[in-house]
């Protein structure tokens, strides 16, 4: 007795209860993920670049001011090279808005409008200037992990090229608040507070 089988359609398969979707619908969705937020990160450096430089204006430390100078030169190649990704995935460079950055501009204004002009303005810079490279840290890090998975071995050069100076950029900024400019700003509470 023969028995009859179902013809196969294409649909996902059922797997102990879970529904498990093809393989290559997943990498199609996971490179469309990656696009989007290439998207996303390439808007937030292009806003980086305007940014900056009001910090730049803001800071009276010398240091501060060389080591974020060294950071917007480093920003300005970073779009470059996110443009090269782009190209290495055979997609149009776009921008879509980051609401992640944007909120991040915002609240590193609205420190610097806070603050006095001085060490205390400094740190609030830093403060602000750290959240932006972790932020970025975790945006390049799983970047580079999608561009893995997906086999894109150029976008996985890129993206950890920047990866590697974003944290560069945080190290500076550590260094710099704890060598003076957070010890200067405490000094000051103290003076003011007296």
């Amino acid at each position: 007795m023969k028995t009859k089988t179902k013809p196969k359609t294409g649909k996902n398969k059922k797997t102990s209860g879970r529904t498990v979707k093809s393989k290559a619908k997943s990498i199609t969705e996971l490179r469309d993920l990656f696009v989007d937020e290439l998207k996303d990160v390439y808007w937030a450096e292009k806003v980086l670049t305007k940014a900056i430089p009001k910090m730049i204006k803001n800071a009276t430390s010398e240091d501060l001011i060389d080591a974020l100078t060294n950071h917007l030169d480093e920003t300005n190649l970073q779009v470059t090279r996110l443009e090269d990704v782009f190209d290495s995935l055979g997609v149009k460079a776009q921008a879509k808005k980051c609401e992640a950055m944007d909120g991040l501009i915002k609240e590193a204004t609205e420190l610097m409008e806070e603050t006095e002009k001085g060490t205390v303005r400094d740190a609030a810079i830093i403060s602000a200037g750290q959240k932006v490279e972790h932020y970025e840290i975790a945006t390049y890090g799983t970047l580079s992990a999608f561009a893995k998975t997906l086999g894109e071995e150029t976008a996985v050069s890129l993206l950890e090229e920047t990866l590697s100076e974003e944290k560069g950029a945080d190290q500076a900024l550590s260094q710099i608040a704890l060598s003076s400019i957070n010890l200067e700003a405490s000094h000051v509470e103290e003076t003011v507070g007296e």
